[in-house]
């Protein structure tokens, strides 16, 4: 009992540690890059705006930039944690499984054929391609008289990826303005987002990641298998329908902030079950702390590696997510 407590207590310590780099990291988000800024211009330009280009840069994009990288990082992370439970699949998430990939071609469908530009037009429009992509993967993953399992979901998963990404593409070639408008954006990319972008979101995400930190219990009882949460007098149909709401909307709005970024849902759960182990009440919290300090420190870094011009931060998740795929992969998924 005492040696349990002490785990406990490690794992709040840890828990809160992680909080403080990830507002550190942040921080150093707003200070960093190609202009530098010191705290006390960071402090300044809110206790006294001049409405100098300093505070305007520091106010208008580099907070709002630090933010949704830290929001985006942390509901994939969170996301790619419950679909890993929810399919006892190591490599779900919501790159793999094609969620991102659906809500983006929802979103440049929009912006072709109806000129959708609104931020909350784009929330709503990601969230329904989130929901549509999900709902073709679970249905072809469970056709056939096994049901579902982790390659037919995984396959799945590959294939309405591919289709919707070649839909899109086909999309962007027929309508030069639109490739235009959103070609970096398609990359994943939190640069030249404003605070109206984070906020038009930021509610229904973090009311998703309060659901999932509810669900927490049930994904531990959901995890060792349908048949045995079922004998425990769980209902696996509520539980899953409810984790992929959850699901929907942390990747819905993930893509409607910053593009479909790549890798952060597979990489984190396995980093934070070899942290913390397999009980959800801890996984979801520190996938999110994890995932967010992931993604705000790839952006930083992003913007030193081709200065003074700037890489997308997909393009550096996928560059750290390519490897770990094929170890998790070669690995059978065992990690952690």
């Amino acid at each position: 009992m005492g040696t349990e407590n002490h785990h406990q207590t490690y794992k709040w310590i840890g828990l809160i540690a992680g909080l403080l780099v990830l507002a550190a990291a942040c921080v150093c988000s707003v200070m960093f890059g190609i202009n530098h800024y010191t705290w006390d211009d960071i402090l300044t330009s809110y206790t006294a705006f001049d409405g100098s280009n300093k505070d305007l840069i520091i106010q208008s994009t580099r907070v709002p930039r630090a933010l949704i990288a830290a929001l985006v990082g942390a509901s994939l992370a969170v996301a790619g944690t419950l679909m890993q439970a929810i399919t006892r699949n190591p490599l779900a998430s919501p790159s793999i499984f094609g969620v991102n990939a659906g809500a983006a071609f929802a979103l440049v469908l929009a912006v072709v054929l109806f000129n959708a530009s609104g931020t909350q037009q784009f929330t709503w429009i990601a969230f329904l391609g989130a929901a549509i992509s999900a709902a073709g993967v679970y249905f072809l993953g469970s056709i056939g008289r096994d049901g579902l399992t982790p390659i037919k979901i995984t396959l799945a998963g590959s294939a309405l990826t591919a289709f919707f990404a070649s839909l899109t593409q086909g999309l962007l070639l027929s309508n030069g303005k639109a490739f235009d408008q959103v070609l970096v954006w398609l990359v994943g990319s939190v640069a030249g987002r404003t605070m109206e972008t984070f906020q038009s979101v930021f509610i229904y995400m973090l009311v998703a990641l309060l659901g999932s930190f509810l669900l927490a219990g049930h994904m531990n009882v959901l995890s060792m298998g349908d048949d045995v949460a079922k004998g425990l007098g769980q209902n696996t149909i509520y539980i899953k329908a409810a984790a992929a709401v959850v699901i929907v909307i942390l990747a819905g709005g993930s893509v409607a902030m910053a593009g479909p970024v790549v890798f952060v849902g597979i990489i984190v759960p396995h980093i934070t079950r070899y942290l913390v182990g397999i009980d959800h009440r801890w996984v979801l919290p520190y996938s999110a702390v994890i995932g967010g300090l992931l993604l705000v420190s790839a952006d930083i870094g992003a913007r030193f590696i081709a200065m003074p011009k700037e890489v997308p931060v997909g393009v550096t998740t996928a560059i750290i997510g390519v490897p770990f795929f094929v170890y998790i992969a070669r690995k059978g998924g065992k990690a952690q």
